[in-house]
């Protein structure tokens, strides 16, 4: 039978349609921003971002940033700070420089030293991107989203751990293979975790392994630290001395202004708190420090009432 012309009305429902399909993809785009709505700005002092998710649609989020933590604060890892500086340094001058894992020990400095970092360089207008972990499949359009702009960005993974086949392993690996961009010499990946090779391994997972009676197994351990081996710098974070967390603590009550009457009765009750939170790291001495002086302000308040 031969094919007829479309009848007219059917044409107009046609066209009916599209109408209707083009005003609902308007109203969803007014819902969903696009993914270069909030990028960073020749003219703004922002610098401090956050990828963030809204539906399928991605955007840099402005980060309210303070510098909290000074360089000159983070205590007893003179030799990570300077090698990171030194790195960063070389970034910004547009020589080469390295992608760098920061692990170790928890509240030792790790995640408090790059963000100083944007204070410390905030004259060549350092830019950071944090990116959570959840987010690194995104990484191809973290990458779109700042290309077209003149400044040079940390993208910032924090207390990074995976499991085995985990998404974001391999979008991450191909970032610092640099297989992903060419613009692999405006930013650099700095990320902490406290494991070195950032591979959450269980007695499960060895137990598998060991089951599966790996003709090769040293190719699995490859396989494990191929992502970790990607970075071209790794500063280990070490556990504290005792003399070491004390020595903060009262870096952190003179920043306070709190004086020191009796030493030997903070050094007690600092000692006691570290055995509480398991950890003597500089996070565990500036928490004991900010409950302290606290404490001691508002005694003083009530003694003057």
């Amino acid at each position: 039978m031969p094919v007829q012309n479309t009848p007219s009305h059917l044409l107009k429902r046609g066209e009916a349609l599209i109408a209707r399909l083009e005003a609902l993809l308007t109203r969803v785009e007014s819902v969903f921003p696009d993914v270069d709505a909030e990028r960073p700005d020749r003219e703004s002092g922002n610098r401090v971002f956050r990828w963030v998710k809204v539906g399928s649609r991605g955007t840099l989020k402005p980060v309210p940033f303070e510098a909290a933590v000074r360089l000159q604060d983070l205590r007893g890892i003179d030799r990570q700070k300077e090698i990171l500086l030194r790195n960063t340094r070389q970034f910004l001058l547009g020589y080469t420089a390295n992608n760098v894992l920061l692990w170790g020990a928890r509240g030792t400095g790790k995640s408090s030293l790059i963000r100083a970092l944007v204070t410390a360089f905030a004259d060549r207008k350092l830019h950071l991107v944090e990116v959570r972990k959840g987010h690194l499949k995104d990484l191809p359009d973290i990458v779109a989203a700042i290309s077209a702009f003149p400044f040079r960005f940390i993208l910032f993974c924090d207390d990074l751990s995976f499991e085995a086949d985990e998404p974001g392993f391999g979008e991450l690996k191909a970032l610092l293979d640099g297989s992903m961009s060419t613009v692999s010499d405006r930013f650099l990946i700095y990320a902490t975790s406290n494991r070195r090779h950032l591979i959450t391994e269980t007695l499960e997972t060895t137990a598998a392994r060991k089951a599966d009676r790996e003709i090769h197994p040293e190719e699995a351990t490859d396989g494990q630290i191929s992502l970790s081996d990607r970075f071209g710098l790794w500063l280990p974070f070490y556990p504290f001395p005792q003399a070491l967390y004390l020595e903060i603590v009262f870096h952190w009550l003179e920043t306070f202004n709190i004086p020191v009457t009796d030493r030997k009765t903070i050094e007690k009750k600092a000692l006691q708190w570290a055995l509480r939170r398991g950890s003597r790291g500089g996070r565990t001495a500036w928490q004991f420090a900010k409950d302290y002086a606290g404490r001691v302000k508002m005694e003083q308040m009530e003694e003057r009432k």
